[in-house]
């Protein structure tokens, strides 16, 4: 029986990168650039075919950066690259990223083309002066444009992503953002907090700083998010992500439950045989290691001995994932959605009794209030998301 996998591909291109970001995102390239990494991606990706026969590919996740940057010839130049090295499910999810300012009516009919029946649209607030704050490159109306522009194309699953805690940021503003985003209906809506991170341009912006919003404003909009989503009919699924009924991102889902998945791209990460690890960094290093991998495919270089070669030099950060790991990232992830975890799913990869390793941790917010139980599954209450953070961190077991 086959395996289920998941796909990441990282496309690290923008036009201007924002002043909260810490993604491995640059300014745009040209069109050369875009070529060069294009193929680059296709070349890794045919690096992965002598196990393709053991998985089938459930959900593709073109992320970054600014994916919507590249030529729709590109985007189908990968998603062939995909099929042609994997199996996909009959039906597959595969989600493309896009900004407001760069998305092309005609791309998205390609897109739909190729099979990409999912975009996620970055707009983050209804906010003008919030956006140049942040150092978006669009405004609200820009955002609306290109909503409406991907929903005339076709699509019929749209998520759009809003931040909170962002400078200049108040409860009414934050409010009327949710309000103006319920308005459109998009099918699923991710909302999260602002993490100021360090080596961002925010991060060293004292003037910026004083506007974010204190810690008892920041918790007001936290609570505004699930009360405004729900009366409009979004229900919340994971910690920041609310969806209509059956919109589930199945993508992101494979994150939080310890399914396998594959990142492509320079510096995505993968979590694949038992090991998690990331790609290098640096853009001429894997172009470079890309390109001997098609000239030793072309050559009929052994594919496994090519695929040991290529993974040493491409690969940092592997760790491999023991079972105390494992279970480690199935409790604090797992307990991220709303559904909880189960009981029988952790005997079943572990062999062993979620109580028999976790039981006084999970008595202890159970009494307490923070977390319920049934039967089988283990979730948090609302109390306990409040303090999400602490109660997870609960679940790293001493070694």
């Amino acid at each position: 029986m086959k395996k289920n996998l998941s796909l990441y591909i990282h496309i690290p291109f923008c036009v201007h990168k924002c002043a909260y970001c810490d993604f491995l995102s640059f300014d745009n390239k040209n069109i050369t650039d875009h070529m060069q990494y294009t193929q680059a991606i296709c070349n890794e990706i045919s690096l992965y075919k002598i196990f393709a026969d053991r998985y089938t590919v459930k959900t593709v996740y073109i992320g970054g950066g600014t994916p919507s940057l590249l030529d729709e010839v590109m985007i189908e130049s990968i998603l062939n690259a995909i099929k042609n090295t994997f199996e996909l499910d009959r039906f597959p999810e595969i989600t493309i990223e896009a900004n407001p300012g760069t998305i092309k009516y005609s791309n998205l009919l390609k897109y739909l083309e190729f099979g990409v029946n999912r975009i996620s649209i970055g707009m983050q607030s209804a906010d003008n002066e919030i956006l140049k704050n942040l150092g978006r490159i669009h405004t609200f109306e820009q955002f609306a444009e290109s909503y409406q522009d991907v929903r005339r194309a076709g699509f019929k699953n749209i998520n759009v992503d809003v931040m909170s805690g962002v400078p200049g940021q108040s409860v009414h503003s934050f409010v009327d953002t949710l309000t103006r985003v319920t308005e459109l209906r998009p099918e699923h809506i991710s909302v999260y907090s602002l993490q100021i991170e360090e080596g961002t341009p925010l991060a060293s912006d004292t003037e910026m700083l004083k506007l974010v919003p204190d810690e008892e404003t920041d918790r007001q909009m936290y609570a505004m998010t699930k009360r405004v989503l729900a009366a409009n009919g979004y229900h919340r699924y994971e910690i920041s992500n609310y969806c209509q009924p059956g919109y589930e991102s199945r993508h992101n889902s494979v994150y939080w439950t310890g399914g396998e998945y594959i990142g492509f791209g320079l510096g995505a990460a993968s979590f694949f045989k038992g090991e998690r690890f990331s790609n290098i960094t640096d853009m001429d290093t894997y172009i470079r290691i890309c390109e001997d991998i098609r000239d030793e495919m072309a050559a009929r270089t052994d594919a496994f001995r090519l695929y040991e070669s290529a993974a040493s030099v491409m690969r940092q950060n592997t760790e491999t994932m023991y079972v105390d790991s494992r279970m480690e990232e199935f409790m604090f992830l797992g307990l991220r959605m709303m559904a909880g975890v189960s009981r029988k799913e952790f005997r079943l990869r572990f062999g062993k009794d979620m109580y028999e390793i976790y039981g006084t941790v999970l008595n202890k917010y159970i009494n307490d209030g923070y977390m319920e139980t049934d039967s089988d599954r283990v979730w948090l209450t609302d109390k306990g998301i409040d303090v999400s953070n602490i109660i997870l961190s609960e679940f790293i077991l001493d070694r």
